[in-house]
């Protein structure tokens, strides 16, 4: 069933404010990957928030659905969005990245709760997501799995050799999102390796294949809808984003991948994101090299 209008105002009012919280996080972790957790918040805000059937007391519930954080330096977003939702006090937040705290700046699933997968080394998250889902058919339970891949990740070869396998078995309960930045660490991805046409890559992996608005949450809805209801095959969800998204001066900015903000900056960045941030959707890329 599509997103009402009140849902999609009550998720947006979400995605506020855990973006706040990122900032918050990364003036506490004195610098953060920041970036790239912006412009997967949306995608984040609607899946925990409207379709994860998950339990944050009890976060080892058998029937759970799984995420899996591929792009795992994203672990700024996750921990955010998992300590909204209850599994730990948001407290611990505050040492986050710290000397002996649980969070390092890639999530380990044995120290973090609700933390499905230990990920960071770029490449290896669809493969566990695909077994994941595989184990699901084998146990005869209905829970499904979802994957986040940044787009520069998707260089890595493992990638597509996970890619193939789960058309190959048709892993119809596994999802996968690419946060589409047109970013990493190193300029454009298409300067540094063209994805391109990164929709067709995936159609002739045998993937069913959706493109949207990566900060529309009526279209990552219906993608997501989409994607439950389609058998025989995995779903790719395409999202097409911005990097730094609702910061205005990060926005589209290579060299906020990863950053360390102040306090006076914290407040700035705050205000951008409660003023709406870029009023647009996911707009393209400036052309050219960055650095």
């Amino acid at each position: 069933m599509p997103l009402s209008a009140e849902e999609i105002r009550k998720l947006q009012a979400k995605a506020q404010q855990l973006r706040c919280d990122m900032v918050d996080v990364t003036v506490w972790a004195g610098g953060a990957h920041i970036g790239g957790s912006l412009s997967m918040a949306d995608v984040l805000t609607a899946l925990y928030y409207h379709y994860l059937e998950v339990r944050p007391e009890e976060p080892d519930w058998p029937e759970r659905d799984r995420f899996v954080l591929s792009k795992g330096h994203g672990g700024l977003g996750l921990s955010c969005v998992l300590a909204d939702k209850g599994y730990f006090d948001k407290e611990l937040l505050k040492e986050f990245n710290h000397f002996k705290s649980p969070f390092g700046m890639h999530l380990d699933g044995n120290k973090v709760r609700g933390v499905d997968a230990s990920t960071g080394s770029l490449g290896h998250g669809l493969s566990m997501a695909l077994g994941m889902s595989m184990g699901a058919r084998f146990q005869k339970q209905a829970w499904r799995t979802y994957c986040m891949l940044g787009d520069g990740e998707c260089d890595e070869g493992s990638v597509w050799e996970a890619a193939m396998a789960a058309s190959h078995f048709k892993a119809d309960t596994l999802t996968a999102f690419v946060d589409r930045n047109h970013m990493m660490i190193d300029g454009l991805t298409e300067d540094i390796m063209s994805l391109e046409p990164l929709a067709e890559k995936w159609t002739a992996f045998g993937w069913q294949v959706r493109e949207v608005d990566g900060h529309d949450f009526a279209q990552i809805g219906e993608a997501i809808e989409g994607a439950q209801a389609t058998q025989g095959a995995p779903t790719v969800i395409i999202c097409q984003t911005v990097k730094g998204k609702g910061v205005d001066f990060m926005e589209a900015q290579v060299k906020w991948h990863y950053g360390s903000i102040d306090s006076e900056l914290a407040a700035k960045a705050k205000a951008s994101i409660m003023a709406g941030g870029n009023a647009g959707g996911a707009a393209a890329p400036a052309t050219g090299g960055a650095s």
